[in-house]
């Protein structure tokens, strides 16, 4: 069984602050930066990230990006709804037997999803679990060898070990 996020891109840039405020000023500036961050996420998690739009009103949008290994960024066909697109999707997935779990705030699409057995998140749930990985991979890199603590060989040996080549050390 692989896990699967789908994300309803534009439910959660209305959701999150910081992409909110990148959407009054450039919306494809907003979708990229939840892309970004998508692809961190789906790196660090080892999941498969699909992140819908909603282009129904969008004449000739319907198309899929290939961000990463990761991540893929769908826009929806004209006359779709993204709600739609994720349902059936949801809904083949977990058929083929994949736990999924959907990002929306949409009552009625969460409400959708459970039906056919998929987890949902809310948009401030997972801003919330994209932040706590954040924080991870910022703390993860902070301490190298390159850093102020010393990185000795002494600290990662058993203590056996240790006492063994001291006393080889010793001469003894």
């Amino acid at each position: 069984m692989t896990d699967r996020i789908i994300v309803d891109g534009y439910n959660v840039v209305n959701a999150w602050p910081e992409l909110s405020a990148l959407k009054e000023q450039d919306l494809q500036h907003a979708r990229d930066a939840l892309s970004d961050i998508l692809a961190g996420y789906g790196a660090f998690k080892n999941m498969k990230v699909t992140l819908v739009f909603d282009a129904h009103l969008i004449a000739g949008s319907n198309h899929t990006e290939i961000v990463s290994p990761h991540l893929e960024v769908v826009y929806t066909n004209e006359g779709e709804t993204a709600d739609s697109f994720i349902e059936k999707m949801v809904y083949s997935l977990v058929r083929q037997g994949e736990r999924v779990y959907v990002v929306t705030s949409d009552w009625a699409e969460q409400l959708a999803v459970l039906s056919f057995g998929a987890c949902r998140i809310s948009a401030r749930e997972f801003r919330q679990e994209v932040q706590a990985v954040n924080k991870l991979i910022r703390e993860g890199y902070a301490e190298t060898a390159l850093t102020y603590r010393r990185q000795e060989l002494a600290s990662r040996l058993d203590k056996k070990v240790l006492e063994r080549l001291d006393k080889i050390r010793r001469g003894g």
